[in-house]
C-alpha cells in the first residue's frame, strides 16, 4: 500500500511539472520529414518571429514548446528516448552545462556554426552554442557615484561601498555564474573573500530580479546595481515614461578594462541538440540559421542582447552604453564551477 502511494505521489508530481510548460506534448510531431521540434526557455515573443522567418525561408516546419528552464530540463530527462524535442534553448551557460551533464544533449558538429561563433561562446566539448550575449555589469546612479571611483568587480568590496550595493540573491543563476567566473580568474579562496566583501556592502537583503535592482538604485535605495545589460536596455527602450525615468538616472560602467584585466563578465542564451533528436539534420539547419547575420541582427535588436557573431551590430540602445572588452573565458567553466560557487556564496552569507 505504501509503495502504491509513493508511486501515485510521484506520478501526480510529474503531471504537475509537465503542465508547467505552455504547449501540450500532443502538439509536437516526432515523425520524419522537414520539421524541427523546439523546447525553449525563452519567452515566445522573443523566439517565435525568428522561427517563423526560418520556416518561410527554408520550408521546414517547427513546433514550439515554451516554459521555465528547469521544468523543461526535467521534462527532457523524464521523457528520455521518447522526447519529441530536437532542440533545447535556454539561458545562462550554467543551465546549458546542467543540460549537458544531465545527458539530454548531443554534440552539434557543424563547421558552419563553429566558423560563425567564437570558441569561448561554444561548449568546449561541442554540446551547445551561444545565440546571444549579455554583460553582467555595474550600473551606477548619476550624481551619487563618481565613476572615477569604480574600476573592477573586485573593487566593489571596498568599504566606500558599504550599504550602497543592490544585487540579486545567491539562488540566481546569473550571480552564480558571475562568481564561477571569479573562481576561474582568481581562485576559490579569493572568490569567497570577494563574496563576503559584497555581502558586507549590500544596501539591503537581496530581493527581486535585475529590474528591481535597477529601480532600487534609481530610487535611492542603493547607489550601485549589478545587473544584466538587457534589463537596462529594455528600460531605456521602453515606451513607458517610468521605465525611461529609471534608465535616465543610471549609467552602465564596464569593469576590469585596464591592460592585463580580464574584461567584463558575459553570459549567454544558447542552444543544443537533444540527445534523442529524431530530426537532427533540421535541428542543425535551424541553429545555423540562428547564428546567421540576418537572424543575429534581428535577435539583438528585439532582445537588447549582444550578437555572438562578430561584425553584427548591437541595437542602438546597447550601442549607446558604450564599447567594452569582454572576458573571453570559455563559458564551459561557468557550469563546471557552479557548485563551488553556490557553496562559497552560502558560506559568505549571501542569501
Amino acid at each position: 500500500m505504501r509503495t502504491k502511494l509513493i508511486r501515485f505521489i510521484a506520478f501526480t508530481a510529474t503531471l504537475a511539472l509537465l503542465s508547467s510548460v505552455l504547449v501540450a506534448p500532443s502538439v509536437l510531431s516526432a515523425e520524419d520529414g522537414e520539421t524541427v521540434n523546439i523546447y525553449s526557455a525563452r519567452k515566445e515573443a522573443l523566439i517565435l518571429p525568428i522561427l517563423e522567418r526560418f520556416q518561410e525561408e527554408t520550408g521546414i516546419e517547427f513546433h514550439l514548446v515554451t516554459g521555465k528552464a528547469d521544468a523543461l530540463l526535467k521534462r527532457l530527462q523524464l521523457e528520455g528516448e521518447a522526447t519529441p524535442a530536437d532542440v533545447f534553448i535556454t539561458v545562462d551557460a550554467g543551465r546549458l552545462h546542467r543540460a549537458k551533464e544531465a545527458g539530454v544533449l548531443q554534440t552539434i558538429g557543424s563547421e558552419t556554426i563553429d566558423a560563425a561563433v567564437p570558441a569561448h561562446l561554444r561548449d568546449a566539448d561541442g554540446y551547445w552554442v551561444a545565440l546571444s550575449k549579455r554583460a553582467r555589469t555595474i550600473m551606477y546612479a548619476n550624481g551619487r557615484v563618481d565613476p572615477a571611483a569604480l574600476s573592477t568587480y573586485e573593487g566593489l568590496t571596498d568599504p566606500m561601498w558599504e550599504g550602497r550595493i543592490c544585487i540579486r540573491s545567491s539562488g540566481n543563476i546569473y550571480n552564480q555564474s558571475l562568481v564561477a567566473s571569479m573562481i576561474e580568474a582568481n581562485g576559490a579562496e579569493q572568490a569567497e573573500a570577494w563574496a563576503k566583501g559584497m555581502v558586507a556592502n549590500f544596501a539591503r537583503p537581496p530581493a527581486g530580479g535585475d529590474t528591481d535592482q535597477l529601480r532600487a538604485a534609481a530610487a535611492g535605495e542603493c547607489d550601485i546595481a549589478v545587473a544584466n545589460t538587457y534589463y537596462f536596455g529594455r528600460l531605456a527602450a521602453s515606451a513607458k515614461e517610468e521605465d525611461q525615468a529609471v534608465a535616465a538616472v543610471l549609467t552602465a560602467f564596464w569593469p576590469n578594462q585596464s591592460e592585463g584585466e580580464r574584461g567584463v563578465h558575459v553570459n549567454v542564451s544558447g542552444v543544443g541538440i537533444t540527445a534523442h533528436a529524431q530530426n537532427r539534420d533540421t535541428a542543425i539547419r535551424l541553429i545555423e540559421f540562428l547564428v546567421s547575420p540576418e537572424a543575429q541582427a534581428w535577435y539583438a535588436e528585439v532582445n537588447h542582447e549582444y550578437p555572438v557573431v562578430p561584425g553584427v551590430p548591437a541595437s542602438e540602445t546597447l550601442e549607446s552604453f558604450g564599447a567594452f572588452a569582454e572576458d573571453t573565458l570559455n563559458l564551459t567553466a561557468l557550469g563546471a564551477n557552479n557548485r563551488q560557487a553556490v557553496e562559497l556564496m552560502d558560506r559568505a552569507g549571501w542569501r
